[in-house]
């Protein structure tokens, strides 16, 4: 008899199922749900970009999303929340109006600040009404502005003065690096850098280090340089010296070529004539450093001293003087030429001769006035006198005394002239001058006494006059006392 086989094949079937499937369950791992992740784009966000927070893995179908600022979810802190279903956006407390909230949960910031700097937290609500949250966390760096390069000492003496130099503005999360001379800083005993290395010290400073400083400020977004900064080290001039093509030379030639000589550098160079800064005439030209003066050609104007001047921001020194020469022939014109202080001293001369003979003239017509005045005077007071009492006047028509002796002559340019004889048998006459200013004539009778018997009737007359004016014209002479002559005498013998 045979066993029956068929039964035992099917009942060995469920225990081969169960083999493949633990084998399946080991080798073939089942799927797993993936993990909602926030991803920030651009990583290095810079104040005033657009950003953007990535929801990655979400599940599907969600039944909404919402964002929060920071790690709590609170009503306050909501930026925006969407409902798939019905396609609707609600902003929340947080929402500054920059935001915008996409379906697949991604929200867009707008012209981040550095206030926007923090957590967000997105929340969603899956089918089974499970909530599934994820924080995420911006940092927005500012973008650095240009540095700028300050000394606490602009003007520094060489091997005396210490400068700081700084490299601002000071901003955070920023690294610092210093270049001189383009290139990075030496090591030198003399340089010393500040712990965050904005700050540069330079210790007993020299002409060589001058610069140009650099320095270069750099964060996560940015990299900024400053402008050069040049030190200007002050330090003494030495004395320059001048030289000269040709000290002697003759009028109208050249060239004379003057030179400053010097071993500094960053100098500016100036030129003296007679010790009063130099302006350039015609024919002189200057070379584009200063350091060389060219007169062509040469004029008697440019005989004279000529020094230059050496300066830097601290100080100057000047050349010892150097003569130039200038030979010429003198002429009328040359000789003629003065300088302004002769000029002014012969118009000075002048002017105060003329107002001394205006003052001697006035003076002598004032004197003569007043002399002319007096004798006017006199001359009135003497006509008075004279026709009260003079001794050769007699009575008009009247007879002379007997003892009235006849006229004294007198001796020619004797101060008083002649009167003619007393007894004539004829008349002379004497016209008088043309200057005479008074004059008194008298008429008479005399007797004369020839004989004591005899009586001679005689009848004269005669002119009186004041010769003190003639006097005066003919001798220019101090005036003599008053008095009156005869000039005029007519006798007539009866």
């Amino acid at each position: 008899m045979e066993p029956p086989s068929g039964p035992a094949r099917r009942r060995c079937a469920p225990s081969n199922r169960l083999l493949l499937a633990a084998s399946l369950l080991t080798f073939w791992p089942l799927p797993t749900t993936a993990q909602l992740t926030i991803e920030v784009v651009p990583p290095l966000a810079a104040e005033g970009s657009n950003v953007l927070l990535l929801a990655h893995n979400v599940t599907e179908n969600p039944l909404g999303y919402t964002w929060y600022t920071g790690d709590r979810v609170e009503n306050q802190q909501l930026i925006a929340s969407y409902r798939p279903d019905t396609n609707v956006t609600t902003k929340g407390p947080a929402h500054s109006g920059r935001e915008t909230l996409y379906p697949n949960g991604t929200l867009l910031i707008q012209h981040v600040t550095q206030k926007d700097t923090g957590s967000y937290t997105l929340l969603i609500l899956k089918n089974d009404l499970q909530n599934e949250r994820q924080p995420g966390y911006l940092h927005v760096h500012p973008v650095l502005p240009t540095p700028v390069i300050t000394s606490n000492n602009s003007k520094p003496w060489e091997h005396e003065d210490t400068v700081v130099l700084t490299c601002g503005p000071e901003t955070q999360n920023t690294s610092y690096i210093w270049w001189i001379n383009d290139q990075s800083l030496p090591n030198s005993t003399r340089l010393e850098l500040s712990e965050d290395k904005r700050t540069l010290t330079v210790f007993n400073v020299t002409r060589k280090d001058t610069g140009p400083y650099v320095c270069e400020a750099r964060n996560p977004v940015s990299v900024r340089r400053s402008d050069p900064f040049t030190l200007q080290v002050l330090y003494p001039v030495a004395r320059p010296s001048l030289q000269a093509s040709n000290t002697t030379v003759a009028e109208h030639e050249g060239p004379v070529v003057l030179t400053c000589l010097t071993n500094e550098t960053g100098v500016s160079i100036r030129w003296f004539f007679e010790g009063q800064s130099l302006l350039l005439t015609r024919g002189m030209t200057l070379s584009l450093d200063n350091s060389t003066l060219t007169i062509d050609p040469v004029s008697r104007k440019d005989n004279g001293d000529y020094q230059c001047e050496v300066s830097n921001r601290g100080n100057s020194s000047k050349s010892d003087p150097l003569r130039l020469h200038v030979k010429y022939k003198p002429t009328s014109e040359s000789s003629s030429d003065l300088s302004t202080g002769a000029v002014v001293g012969i118009v000075i001369g002048a002017v105060a001769g003329v107002a001394a003979l205006i003052a001697a003239l006035v003076y002598f017509l004032y004197i003569r006035e007043t002399r002319r005045a007096t004798d006017q005077r006199d001359l009135t007071e003497h006509k008075s006198s004279d026709h009260n009492h003079s001794p050769h006047t007699l009575p008009s028509h009247g007879r002379a005394p007997r003892d009235m002796a006849p006229p004294r002559p007198h001796k020619p340019g004797s101060r008083e002239m002649a009167e003619l004889p007393g007894a004539l048998s004829s008349s002379y006459l004497l016209p008088p001058p043309a200057s005479v200013m008074d004059a008194d004539i008298s008429y008479g009778q005399g007797h004369s006494d020839s004989s004591p018997e005899k009586v001679n009737e005689v009848e004269y007359s005669s002119v009186n006059f004041n010769a003190q004016e003639l006097k005066k014209k003919a001798t220019s002479a101090s005036p003599s006392p008053t008095h009156t002559e005869t000039i005029y005498s007519e006798v007539k013998k009866q």
